[in-house]
């Protein structure tokens, strides 16, 4: 068996600290072969910087997805281009700096990570289906085949699910920072679940301060958001895939106080 730890969006500064103080034990007790953190928020404020990305790299990371904050942080463009662990949405223009997916060589086979951003409620990328499509056949030769879906709505993740069940290993979602509680294998061996939440407070909007954000919502001013100190949470999906079939036979999903 083969086993993959999905650990939700990092939030700021705090987010990396708890992960830092908590990963290395989660991944020892679940047996994790291969470690894919999202990261995208990981940088103090939004957005992905080297410092925060070697942050995460330090705590546990083997592997880094982004999502629609990636590029948010202009001192990070050439990082992008130059790490081969850290990946953006595939489905950006491939002029952007990054790439949509990298290669995992786990000695007796290669996994293939890529990340996809959804276009429901978000900017208008290309397709992610198609975009999927290409980065299957791209990849053909990995055996084992794992895609972070970064999208807003519960209908175009399930529905990117029904479209590459049989075909990838496992499909986890991220962005909305909130567990969802629909973890399953869907008939043709894909592992699967909505989102896998965050690592960041709990007692938070989406990791930081509530407070600015309920007055945004209420007076529709621009405002300064900052992190929150209340405790932190990491919300994390297991996937164990057969190495023989690339197909997901177990899954599960934890949040770690």
């Amino acid at each position: 068996m083969f086993y993959i730890l999905a650990v939700g969006d990092v939030v700021g500064s705090r987010g990396c600290e708890f992960l830092d103080a908590h990963l290395r034990a989660v991944k020892r007790f679940y047996k994790a072969d291969l470690t894919i953190v999202n990261g995208e928020n990981s940088a103090p404020g939004n957005g992905i910087t080297k410092k925060s990305a070697e942050a995460v790299f330090d705590a546990g990371a083997d592997i880094i997805t982004t999502g629609n904050h990636v590029f948010a942080r202009a001192e990070s463009y050439e990082y992008l281009d130059e790490a081969p662990y850290v990946v953006r949405p595939a489905n950006y223009h491939k002029d952007c700096p990054g790439k949509g997916a990298a290669v995992w060589d786990a000695g007796r086979f290669t996994v293939m990570v890529a990340n996809l951003a959804g276009t429901v409620f978000m900017e208008s990328l290309d397709n992610p289906f198609l975009t999927a499509d290409r980065l299957l056949r791209e990849y053909a030769d990995c055996r084992i085949k794992v895609i972070d879906f970064h999208a807003e709505t519960t209908s175009e993740k399930c529905a990117m699910a029904y479209y590459l069940d049989g075909r990838a290993s496992v499909l986890f979602g991220t962005h909305t920072h909130v567990q969802t509680n629909d973890e399953c294998i869907y008939p043709g061996g894909l592992g699967y679940i909505t989102d896998v939440g965050m690592t960041g407070a709990q007692f938070s909007a989406l990791g930081v301060d509530p407070a600015p954000v309920v007055d945004k919502f209420i007076y529709k001013m621009p405002k300064r958001f900052t992190p929150s100190e209340n405790p932190i949470i990491m919300d994390i999906a297991v996937f164990g895939v057969d190495e023989t079939t690339g197909k997901t036979v177990e899954v599960l999903k934890e949040r770690i106080r």
